[in-house]
């Protein structure tokens, strides 16, 4: 089965590299406004009522940072940076049992002394995106946070160097792509369900034990060993896109160990399975039509064609020029990607004026991009990681008869998207091999610091409307807003020197904006 939506790291990365980053302000409080740090209990012990006291063995971890290995996947960062490996329990309520090892990397801060004010961790979304490949690769974008803090990332349990899940062969990968996404009949029907089987079949041999322990819960708990172990007193940390659940989830867990959290591209907490994939198509096709209207089309017409373009693509998949087939899914995948960034914007016109002359090579090259296929046919593992996350994090299954009566209002919210992703629904967590943890997420932090959080009106994939749930959840005077009127996956380093300023004013400063501060 493909993935054309859920996963959302890569397209928050790419939103960064090709926006850049505007600078920064210097250290040191200034006085103004409220002070990130001033609700913060002084109790930062990390312990739980579910975990008890940490042993030693854990918590006294020296970590051995060293020069970066490159990967089949990636090549080794520049000596600015080093790696490390976490030992964390396997199962967090036997923390005295089994370990598994997290693979860490960092950059130290060019602050000294005093000056430094600890480690600012990053979770760059998916779930399953890689924090060791993509904290070097847009390091750049977060330079100016190098003034206070060293900065860390990690591939969380479950993904990449860490226990990282395979769930299938690039062979059979590629062998899967034919496969229809919106089934038509009941031998489609039949054949979309089994390859959820089969994924998951697949998943839970390559991951065993592990399969039962990637929840997002488990991840929140690995933070905050993290923080200890890098004798940091208070979590700080920034985390984009389903980063901000999980950001969410620590605060819940560890309300007195939040130091200054940013939340950018925020995750709606209060959608459930179905309310998150309708999230998503209202989002995408909102992202669609403010395209439209850049090229001068109505949206409402120029969905309407590339409805069409898409249905004919059902039936009749196009040639492209490495032999492979355009599909319906893959056309989809390829018109996903570009709506991430609107400087992708230009991309997508091409790709989608070739596709409508019969050719679809650029559609496919941007849905290889999006499902990480490089030239010699070898697919990154995201997408694996991805689902068995959140598939042991969401207790929902909605099956195919459920989500058949749900389709005419998902098409009726997206005539590009809503068809896709109601049958999503049914499709990834199909015949799961592990139950899923919870309806929605529990993020209420009371007692937190001020957490701050960076909504984009424009955002695809995380909907700006999630982020002002979230603050709600968070609860009052922990959850604070900041609005962008902008475009693409994520505000921070995407042109706006407004948000910019605002963020490292917090992280740097301590300084809080007002809550309902509108950068336009």
């Amino acid at each position: 089965m493909v993935r054309f939506v859920r996963w959302t790291a890569l397209g928050a990365a790419a939103a960064l590299l090709v926006a850049g980053c505007s600078g920064g302000s210097d250290g040191g409080e200034d006085g103004k406004g409220a002070s990130a740090d001033a609700q913060s209990s002084t109790d930062s012990s990390g312990a739980t009522a579910t975990t008890g006291a940490l042993p030693a063995s854990l918590t006294g971890q020296k970590l051995d940072w060293s020069r970066c290995k490159g990967t089949a996947d990636s090549a080794a960062p520049g000596s600015d940076w080093q790696c490390a490996t976490l030992k964390v329990p396997l199962d967090w309520s036997k923390p005295d049992g089994n370990t598994i090892d997290l693979a860490l990397v960092r950059t130290k801060s060019s602050a000294g002394g005093s000056k430094r004010a600890g480690s600012l961790l990053f979770n760059f979304g998916g779930p399953g995106g890689s924090g060791v490949s993509t904290l070097p690769a847009y390091g750049s974008t977060f330079s100016s946070l190098r003034k206070s803090y060293d900065l860390v990332s990690w591939d969380p349990r479950g993904v990449g160097a860490s226990e990282g899940v395979r769930c299938r062969t690039d062979k059979e990968i590629q062998a899967a792509e034919p496969l229809d996404s919106t089934p038509d009949t009941p031998a489609e029907e039949q054949a979309y369900l089994q390859d959820a089987t089969d994924f998951g079949k697949g998943c839970e041999k390559a991951a065993g034990e592990l399969m039962a322990h990637v929840s997002t819960t488990d991840t929140a708990r690995d933070m905050d060993l993290m923080r200890q172990v890098l004798g940091d007193p208070k979590m700080h940390y920034f985390g984009i896109s389903y980063g901000t659940e999980l950001g969410g989830v620590y605060a819940h867990l560890f309300p007195k160990n939040v130091g200054r959290l940013i939340l950018d591209a925020v995750v709606d907490p209060s959608a459930d399975s179905v309310g998150h994939a309708q999230n998503q198509a209202r989002g995408f096709q909102r992202a669609l039509d403010d395209y439209l209207k850049s090229t001068g089309e109505d949206p409402k017409a120029g969905s309407k064609k590339i409805a069409a373009l898409l249905d004919g693509l059902d039936s009749k998949p196009l040639s492209t020029s490495d032999g492979r087939k355009l599909t319906q899914t893959l056309a989809v995948t390829g018109i996903v990607l570009p709506l991430y960034s609107k400087a992708s914007w230009p991309s997508l016109t091409s790709a989608l004026e070739s596709a409508q002359d019969g050719d679809g090579s650029e559609l496919l090259a941007l849905a290889d991009g999006y499902n990480e296929r490089d030239t010699s046919g070898h697919y990154g593992t995201t997408t694996h990681s991805q689902r068995v996350i959140s598939c042991l994090d969401d207790k929902q299954r909605p099956t195919a008869e459920a989500t058949k009566k749900l389709l005419p209002e998902f098409e009726q919210i997206s005539p590009v998207f809503g068809d896709f992703l109601g049958w999503d629904t049914a499709g990834w967590c199909h015949d799961w091999p592990v139950a899923g943890q919870y309806d929605t997420p529990e993020v209420s932090a009371a007692g937190a610091a001020p957490i701050l959080l960076v909504g984009n009106t424009g955002d695809p994939a995380t909907p700006y409307e999630g982020a002002r749930k979230m603050a709600d959840e968070l609860g009052k005077g922990v959850g604070v807003l900041l609005t962008w009127k902008g475009e693409g996956h994520g505000a921070y380093g995407s042109g706006s020197s407004c948000v910019d300023s605002a963020v490292d004013d917090y992280l740097l400063k301590g300084t809080v904006p007002k809550d309902g501060t509108v950068c336009s």
